[in-house]
Formats: C-alpha cells, structure tokens, sequence
C-alpha cells in the first residue's frame, strides 16, 4: 500500500512540473503576437487561466506587465513543490 501512496506523490510532484512548464510556453505565446489565437494558445489557456485569473484580481496587470505568472510560479515552484517532496519522502520512506 504504501508504494501506491509513493508513486501518486511523485505523480503529483511531476504535474507541478508539467504545469510550470505550460504556464511558461503559454507566457511565450502571450508575447509573440503571431502565435496568438492558434488552437494550442486556446488549449493552454483553458488549463492555464482558471488560476492566473483569482491571482489577476488580487495583482491587477500594472503598465501592461502581467506579473500573475510569475507569481503562480513562485508558489508552485517554492510553496506547492517543497510540500509535494515532503509528502514524497514520508509516503516512499520504508516503515520499519
């Protein structure tokens, strides 16, 4: 049983990833105007907008920067990921 709860962490730890890296391919198409509105920018923005959105409310886009991704990186990469790797360590570490 305990395997089980260690792979589903480190499947969790891998989509915090995963993610990170589409909220950043979807910052790119965001600054290339010619990438805009294609069929993979709708696909990324319908995965990737329903969190940037309630942090847009909070930190409303200033002088036309959007800082929302930035910010929804930080804590994925130093909130979110450190308590995935803890839960990692304790689910896969033996029980003796």
């Amino acid at each position: 049983m305990g395997i089980a709860y260690c792979d589903a962490a480190e499947v969790l730890v891998w989509l915090v990833q995963l993610y990170t890296i589409l909220l950043l391919v979807y910052a790119v198409f965001s600054w290339i105007p010619d990438l805009r509105f294609s069929g993979l920018e709708r696909f990324l923005a319908m995965l990737v907008e329903p969190l940037l959105m309630p942090i847009r409310r909070i930190v409303p886009p200033m002088g036309g920067l959007d800082i929302a991704f930035l910010i929804l990186i930080l804590l994925l990469q130093f909130l979110v990921r450190p308590l995935l790797g803890n839960l990692v360590t304790s689910a896969c570490a033996p029980l003796y």
